[in-house]
């Protein structure tokens, strides 16, 4: 047990750069408090002493404002950041090096028994203020974002954002240069392309400069035919998009 919880501090350390000695993280972490009160209330629940584990989880919640249920299944190393407001609910499954900032709901959206609630791989971060809700998994390394509210799996790795969640992906190194291309041919940059966080609008823009790009090729290999074909058609430059025309207006 001892070990356990010395493991559960180390796991802190690694990921709260605020961490100052093991003394502060002892007294003053209520995400370890929590996570301490319900593998002492989740061994009571597995024991059959059902109304003494809610118990001890009900303390827990009024100690820590973290609500886990004690039939939850939680893996090694948790790391619950500030954690007011998490609520973890009875069918939920939580693997190893996992992290949940406040707020964080893993939830159900059905009054059946049975599997309710999401189940997170190893290694999944969850921003402050996200709700998963149902019965599905989100995968090995996934992300999801402050505030989304996901309802379907997320694949292992993959990010997801926004309501309802959406997975972004981030363009390849050669597909960023042709959007950068081409924006830049039209006289603007695209919005938040090559940010280090994906962005589900700056991700629309992009598809739409792929599109203006596949268009524009298809243009040029249809005046390059008439040519050869002795057509005396000329194409026009483009107008190039004013700057001024996309800032914002003052006063």
């Amino acid at each position: 047990m001892f070990e356990r919880m010395r493991e559960d501090i180390r796991s802190v350390f690694q990921r709260d750069p605020a961490a100052r000695n093991a003394l502060e993280v002892l007294i003053c972490y209520p995400g370890l408090h929590a996570l301490w009160l319900h593998r002492l209330a989740h061994g009571l629940w597995c024991s059959d002493w059902k109304l003494l584990a809610r118990l001890v989880s009900h303390v827990g919640r009024w100690l820590t404002g973290i609500e886990i249920h004690p039939g939850a299944r939680i893996g090694r190393r948790l790391f619950i950041d500030h954690g007011m407001g998490v609520v973890i609910g009875e069918t939920a499954e939580i693997g190893d090096d996992v992290t949940l900032y406040h707020g964080v709901t893993l939830g159900g959206t059905s009054w059946n028994k049975g599997k309710r609630h999401p189940t997170l791989e190893d290694g999944v971060i969850v921003g402050a203020g996200a709700k998963i809700l149902g019965p599905f998994t989100v995968g090995a390394g996934a992300k999801i974002g402050s505030n989304a509210v996901v309802t379907r799996a997320v694949p292992a790795g993959a990010t997801a954002v926004g309501i309802p969640g959406r997975i972004v992906a981030r363009p390849d190194d050669e597909q960023e240069a042709r959007r950068r291309a081409i924006a830049e041919k039209y006289g603007f940059d695209a919005i938040a392309l090559g940010q280090n966080t994906p962005d589900p609008v700056a991700q629309a823009i992009g598809q739409l400069l792929d599109h203006l790009q596949a268009v524009d090729e298809r243009l040029e290999g249809m005046c390059q035919a008439l040519r050869a074909l002795g057509s005396d058609y000329h194409a026009k430059e483009l107008p190039a998009l004013r700057e001024e025309d996309f800032a914002g207006r003052q006063g």
